[in-house]
C-alpha cells in the first residue's frame, strides 16, 4: 500500500473515531442538552462591534452580559441549520429580543443556525432563550467596574458560581479570544436546569492576564 493512501485510511479512521464536531442539516428536536452562552459586550465591541457601527455599542447602550444564544448539543459536537425545523420567526419576535442581544439581527442568525435546531416554535424557542438568560444571576461586580482590568479567567468563573450557588464548576465554562475575557457558557437540561457540560464544551480559558473592559 502507498504511503498516500496508508495516510488518507489513517485520516478517514481518526475522522471516524472523533465523531462529528460541527455538522449541518441534522433534524430538528434532536439535541442532548443546551449552552446557554453569555458574551462580555464591551468584548464583542472592541474586537467587532465598533468597527461595524454596531447600536449595542453606542456609549448610551450599557449593554453588559448579552445573550449570545440558548444553543442545542450533542454529548459530543452540536446541530446547526436544521431541518424539517418549525416556522420562522416574525421580525417582531425577533426585534424583541433585542433588550438582551443587543439586536434583533443578532437573534434571528441565532434562530437560523441554532434556534431551527431545538425542535421548538420560535416563540417557545426564544421564550426559553430568554428564560434561561434571566435566571442566571450575573455578578454585580463584574458590572460596577470602572476601568479596564486583567485577571486571570478563572476570576470570572467564581464570581458566577458565588452568585449562582446551584452551580457547580463542571456546569460553566470561561472562553477567551485575543487574550480578552469573551463569554460564559452554561450547561443547562432540556428543561432548563443546570447541567454538566460534554468534554467538547467543558474546557475553559486557562489565561492568568486576561483584559476585562468594564462597560463604558
Amino acid at each position: 500500500m502507498r504511503k498516500d493512501q496508508m495516510r488518507a485510511l489513517l485520516l478517514t479512521a481518526l475522522i471516524a473515531l472523533a465523531g462529528p464536531a460541527l455538522s449541518e442539516g441534522e433534524r430538528a428536536g434532536d439535541l442532548d442538552y443546551y449552552v446557554l452562552s453569555l458574551s462580555w459586550s464591551p468584548t464583542w465591541c472592541a474586537l467587532t462591534g465598533t468597527a461595524r457601527g454596531a447600536e449595542q455599542c453606542d456609549e448610551e447602550a450599557d449593554f453588559g452580559w448579552v445573550l449570545h444564544g440558548l444553543w442545542p448539543q450533542f454529548e459530543r459536537g452540536w446541530p446547526s441549520y436544521c431541518t424539517n425545523a418549525p416556522s420562522d420567526p416574525s421580525r417582531r419576535q425577533t426585534a424583541a429580543m433585542a433588550d438582551i442581544m443587543g439586536d434583533g439581527g443578532a437573534a434571528w442568525y441565532q434562530w437560523k443556525k441554532h434556534g431551527r435546531c431545538s425542535g421548538l416554535a420560535s416563540e417557545d424557542y426564544f421564550g426559553a432563550a430568554r428564560t434561561a438568560f434571566e435566571a442566571l444571576e450575573k455578578p454585580r461586580v463584574l458590572r460596577d467596574l470602572d476601568k479596564s482590568v486583567r485577571l486571570p479567567a478563572s476570576v470570572i468563573e467564581d464570581a458566577f458560581i458565588q452568585s449562582n450557588p446551584a452551580i457547580e464548576r463542571d456546569m460553566l465554562t470561561v472562553t477567551c479570544k485575543a487574550k480578552r475575557i469573551q463569554e460564559v457558557r452554561l450547561c443547562l437540561t432540556r428543561d432548563l436546569a443546570p447541567r454538566r457540560c460534554g468534554a467538547d464544551v467543558i474546557r475553559d480559558c486557562s489565561l492568568r492576564d486576561a483584559l476585562f473592559d468594564p462597560i463604558d
